[in-house]
């Protein structure tokens, strides 16, 4: 693989995320506070009341077959290789072939391998289900995820706490919820619910992704330029040849295995700008475990919010 400016992690990224300014620090402690109303996101439609359960349609579809009970419509396209390929993504299944291929031969692959595309229908029709769900409507009372544990969000009109614009209080007895309390009004908009908990978050990132980013950089015998951090798109993480590191604030609401997966991968990049068993060679080095973490990763359902 040729040497590329800047090598990407291939799940989420985008544009630089800016961290709002800090607010003057209030004095005050905060007081015992009520029970927030519970306000929730409405449940995600379902897949399958959209879709009949033995249907496949790609938006591309220019052909289709039947495998087993279920009619697959597939994308289909031509182009200079010299196997055919098969690959399932969140659109369904496409099939690339080599130009000299007949058609016949594909459709004897595609009943050949029928299970195997099956199964990563199914796996990528549960996969958008669970990131529909995840989706989260920000309001008071609304639950997240906070390194992979459940936090409560409640909104605290006085701001009678130390911390600035918002401070996470651990959970009063066993079971309980943290809490993060932010300095809102109650009628507070969506949209301000949704900007100070995420102003919160990314601070938050800032901290603990440079934490894990100094715990490793030694290990792998690298240094790091600075950190970035970026927000929705494609990609988790990203580095450059001169030593910037990017990394999504979304994986902040994720397990920490799973964040030091995507870190340990960026700082490799430092060694190998690409995917060559070298750049494995060294991810494994200080992370043996790094194919199950990034099962994981690919697996976790990130709430996106708007």
């Amino acid at each position: 693989m040729k040497q590329l400016l800047q090598i990407a992690f291939d799940f989420l990224g985008g544009p630089d995320a800016a961290v709002p300014e800090r607010l003057p620090l209030p004095a005050s402690a905060p007081d015992p506070r009520a029970e927030p109303r519970d306000l929730h996101a409405p449940p995600a439609l379902p897949l399958s009341d959209v879709f009949q359960p033995a249907t496949w349609h790609h938006p591309r579809a220019n052909r289709k077959v039947r495998l087993g009970d279920s009619e697959v419509a597939y994308e289909f396209k031509r182009g200079k290789r010299r196997t055919i390929g098969l690959s399932v993504g969140a659109d369904g299944l496409t099939v690339s072939a080599p130009r000299w291929t007949p058609l016949g031969e594909v459709d004897a692959l595609l009943r050949d391998k029928s299970g195997w595309v099956l199964e990563k229908l199914h796996k990528a029709q549960q996969r958008a289900s669970d990131l529909a769900q995840a989706r989260t409507v920000w309001a008071d009372g609304v639950e997240f995820d906070y390194l992979g544990q459940r936090v409560r969000l409640q909104l605290d009109p006085a701001h009678r706490f130390a911390e600035v614009g918002a401070e996470l209080k651990a959970p009063a007895e066993a079971g309980d919820l943290a809490v993060l309390y932010l300095g809102l009004a109650g009628n507070a908009s969506e949209v301000q619910v949704r900007d100070a908990a995420q102003a919160w978050l990314m601070r938050q990132a800032k901290r603990v992704f440079a934490e894990r980013l100094d715990h490793f950089a030694p290990q792998l015998g690298v240094e790091y330029g600075r950190l970035r951090l970026s927000s929705a798109g494609t990609r988790w993480g990203s580095a450059s040849v001169d030593g910037t590191i990017r990394l999504n604030w979304r994986l902040i609401h994720l397990k920490l295995d799973m964040l030091d997966y995507v870190v340990v991968h960026e700082l490799s990049h430092l060694h190998h700008m690409d995917h060559s068993p070298q750049f494995w060679d060294v991810v494994a080095r200080v992370m043996p475990d790094h194919v199950q973490r990034r099962r994981a990763l690919k697996e976790a359902a990130v709430p996106l919010g708007k």
